[in-house]
């Protein structure tokens, strides 16, 4: 519970929908009446952003009326674009009520408020019956999250049978040291960074079927050269995961640079199957 308190402040520091609403503004938007593209720039908080979202949706045969779950959804991002996508019926949840607030109401913002829905609570006690889903993902949040165990055992209950968890997080992958802060962590004592075996041990106990693992760190370096060209070309954007990170972002994301070019970390995909 110290850990989650600790992740529920990390992420809840800074007062993200009104300064999300000051950045559509200047960038010449109604905050009011938005498209779901037009948040793109900072509700997809994991490496890659959408085109990261998409590949993952790309390999779990999603199909309308669906129920799927977005665990760790943040502010709402990739569950809107997967409604969008796929046709299925999406429900995000998180552990920072600020950010379930702000998914809410950017959903309101963006006319998606009948196609998700959003609920406080953790991913190691999800708030929902047994068998509620025939699809789940997790992206870039396991790293918060100590008791890998746990965190596939209430995925696996909450997934209906055959169901399929799509799990896209940092994990670690050699030995150099980690400098913080990171964009998941301020400090050491709230990361819970593991190897790609630890996931797929804690699948297994918990009753998946690994089926699918791959290694995202050549496409990640690439997504960050991209970014880098953008933007010394061009202005910086008064809407992005600045307004997320806060004043130390430059930092967060150069010690994650870092980290993956010495391969200390990587971006990991797994997808595993309920039995």
């Amino acid at each position: 519970m110290d850990v989650e308190k600790g992740v529920a402040q990390h992420y809840a520091a800074y007062e993200v929908l009104p300064r999300i609403r000051a950045g559509l503004q200047a960038m010449g938007l109604d905050p009011d009446h938005v498209r779901p593209d037009d948040l793109k720039q900072v509700d997809e908080f994991h490496i890659g952003g959408a085109e990261a979202t998409a590949w993952v949706l790309s390999g779990l045969d999603i199909r309308a009326g669906m129920d799927l779950l977005d665990i760790g959804c943040g502010i709402g991002g990739p569950a809107r674009a997967m409604a969008l996508a796929t046709g299925a019926r999406v429900t995000g949840v998180d552990l920072t009520p600020e950010f379930v607030a702000a998914a809410v109401e950017l959903s309101q913002m963006s006319g998606m408020a009948d196609r998700v829905s959003f609920r406080v609570g953790s991913a190691t006690d999800l708030p929902f019956a047994s068998a509620s889903f025939d699809r789940a993902t997790l992206l870039h949040v396991g790293m918060n999250i100590p008791d890998k165990g746990k965190l596939f055992s209430e995925a696996y209950r909450a997934l209906k049978p055959g169901g399929v968890f799509a799990v896209y997080d940092v994990m670690r992958t050699g030995e150099a040291e980690l400098a913080f802060p990171v964009p998941w962590a301020e400090r050491p004592e709230f990361s819970a960074l593991a190897r790609p075996d630890v996931y797929r041990q804690a699948a297994a106990d918990s009753g998946f079927a690994l089926i699918h693992q791959e290694d995202r760190r050549a496409v990640a370096l690439d997504f960050f050269d991209r970014v880098r060209a953008q933007a010394v070309s061009a202005a910086p954007s008064p809407l992005g995961l600045h307004l997320l990170m806060g004043p130390t972002v430059g930092q967060k994301t150069a010690n994650m640079i870092a980290a993956i070019k010495a391969g200390a970390i990587a971006p990991i995909q797994m997808n595993f199957r309920k039995a």
